[in-house]
């Protein structure tokens, strides 16, 4: 079970942080990411992080602006987001993936997504 937290309101140029902690069976060993679902667009990839290595990827449009990490002792996972621009503006999910896995399309958890909108 995932649950997400810190969406909001924010004016261009603000900032966020994201949280999701992973409760119930998850054993640590997970690949966990964000997601994120704007208005009549398809989901779409915005970071994740390995466990191991905290090795790290991101869609490439928030690179330099968004920061994933996690705290594997709390099994949470964070986004923190800089710079926001409106189109950001999403609701934002949190996935988990089995560390053997080769893509998002084996996930095997999400949360139910907090909103953040970036407006003036």
């Amino acid at each position: 079970q995932l649950q997400e937290s810190g969406g909001g309101l924010v004016q261009p140029g603000g900032s966020l942080r994201l949280s999701c902690v992973a409760s119930g069976d998850s054993d640590g060993n997970h690949i966990m990411g964000w997601f994120r679902q704007a208005p009549g667009k398809e989901r779409e990839f915005v970071a994740d992080i390995w466990r191991s290595s905290n090795s790290a990827a991101y869609l490439f449009s928030v690179k330099g602006r968004f920061t994933i990490s996690r705290d594997n002792a709390r099994n949470t996972v964070y986004l923190q987001m800089n710079n926001l621009k409106p189109e950001d503006t999403a609701v934002y999910y949190c996935g988990t993936r089995p560390s053997w896995s080769t893509s998002w399309t084996e996930a095997d958890s999400w949360g139910q997504g907090t909103q953040v909108t970036v407006s003036s």
